[in-house]
């Protein structure tokens, strides 16, 4: 176990260099401390899985293309800074300890990947981007809902949604308080959502009483005219130890 907690705090200090090299400084900084307690092997590479690929479709691309222009703002002169919104890299990565600082096989390592990012194939799954925004307390995540995640004919399965709602929420929630588990999700499902198309998922804080966050979040059509669902969230602040040691 002793060896287990050295290798973990090794990890930390890597952390930081983790973070794509196109990102901001306040959004490497920012991740380094709500992601702190995550070791570097829980990442399978340094690669941001939530830059453009082939798969995209126009919406999702005039969605990116939207939220990026606002995260640099060109000044007189030429010069830029930092925007209202920053964009949050998205990695793979893959378990090294499960709880209680057991370590996994290598076969088990190998195989394991974080759920919203565990299909090579472009376009499959999940094809999504994070951004936050600090001034207003708000995160947004852009989802394009791929051919696997079929539900009713056509259609988003509810389970596929509440997992980027979780996501979307979790981020935030994490941004905002550090470590944190979900207490509780409670969702209206207003309207199914094609498959392919591409969603927004905006998350709001409501309030935060001590340990405890609450969001509000509603996924809506590209262009805001139809809501799909609409949330209700808790996430409850953790230590590091609970992640890692299962304490």
């Amino acid at each position: 176990m002793a060896g287990s907690l050295g290798r973990i705090c090794k990890g930390l200090k890597r952390l930081g260099s983790l973070i794509h090299p196109s990102a901001s400084v306040s959004v490497r900084a920012t991740f380094a401390r709500t992601m702190l307690g995550l070791p570097s092997s829980f990442f399978l590479k340094p690669r941001d899985f939530s830059l453009p690929n082939s798969s995209w479709g126009s919406e999702m691309m005039r969605l990116y293309k939207h939220y990026n222009s606002q995260c640099e703002v060109e000044m007189e002169g030429g010069e830029t800074r930092e925007g209202p919104w920053q964009r949050l890299p998205s990695y793979n990565r893959f378990l090294k300890y499960a709880p209680g600082g057991v370590y996994l096989s290598k076969i088990i390592q190998s195989k394991a990947r974080l759920f919203t990012r565990n299909c090579r194939d472009p376009g499959a799954t999940f094809e999504y981007a994070l951004y936050f925004n600090s001034e207003e307390q708000k995160c947004v995540g852009i989802f394009q809902a791929g051919h696997l995640l079929e539900g009713p004919p056509g259609h988003v399965h509810g389970g596929a949604i509440a997992t980027m709602i979780d996501t979307v929420t979790g981020a935030h929630a994490t941004i905002l308080s550090g470590p944190v588990v979900t207490a509780n999700l409670n969702i209206n499902y207003r309207r199914p959502i094609p498959l392919g198309s591409t969603v927004l998922i905006e998350s709001s804080l409501d309030k935060k009483e001590g340990k405890k966050i609450f969001i509000t979040c509603k996924v809506t059509s590209s262009d805001g005219s139809k809501v799909h669902t609409d949330t209700t969230a808790l996430f409850v602040s953790i230590g590091v130890s609970h992640l890692l040691l299962g304490s």
